[in-house]
């Protein structure tokens, strides 16, 4: 499918553009990112790519309903995660330890803000309507995240469109692999409207 991955790097482009606006109104700092890798992995190598199924992680998880659907995940490394909350908490350097419900609640604005500025990208690219739900906070092993979150999904397809981004605020502030599962079929419109 390496036909497709201007398209996806585009997405991705404009996704993660709006996404360091939203950021750095919400941060109230100057904010700035690296060109983000786009691709499409098989959903059995999906470990290979964003680490390992046991690694722990912190993740925004959102269902996407409409002419569209599927499940958008944000994935974070716990050590990210801790950096980022801590920063954004303005503690001092390694005093935060764990993801209490503070540090939930900053990561759940990040990974909205992330999320939803992709979701306008898909959407302004190819005029596809959706419909989200309320996005969930979990913390987890990444494949306890990944397996309890399309557990009650349905059928989804064989490969996952997988945008790794690593945006900076003085130093690296969020980095992490935004990830949408396609329900069946879905992923045939997305390529279709994209004129591929």
């Amino acid at each position: 499918m390496e036909q497709y991955v201007d398209a996806l790097r585009e997405i991705g482009n404009i996704g993660i553009g709006n996404a360091v606006t939203a950021l750095a109104q919400f941060l109230n700092i100057k904010v700035s990112i690296t060109v983000p890798q786009a691709s499409f992995v098989p959903i059995e190598g999906i470990f290979d790519v964003i680490g390992d199924v046991e690694a722990p992680a912190a993740a925004v998880v959102q269902r996407v309903e409409g002419n569209l659907s599927g499940t958008m995940m944000f994935l974070f490394p716990e050590q990210n995660a801790l950096e980022m909350v801590t920063r954004l908490l303005e503690a001092p350097p390694g005093s935060i330890t764990e993801i209490d419900e503070m540090g939930q609640s900053v990561l759940m604005e990040v990974g909205n803000i992330l999320t939803g500025c992709f979701l306008t990208a898909i959407g302004g690219m190819t005029r596809l309507t959706f419909i989200p739900a309320v996005p969930m906070f979990t913390f987890d092993m990444l494949g306890s995240i990944i397996s309890s979150s399309l557990l009650c999904t349905g059928m989804v397809e064989d490969k996952v469109l997988l945008i790794e981004t690593e945006i900076f605020a003085e130093e690296c502030l969020v980095s992490g692999d935004f990830a949408f599962f396609f329900d069946i079929g879905s992923l045939a419109t997305l390529l279709t409207k994209l004129g591929l």
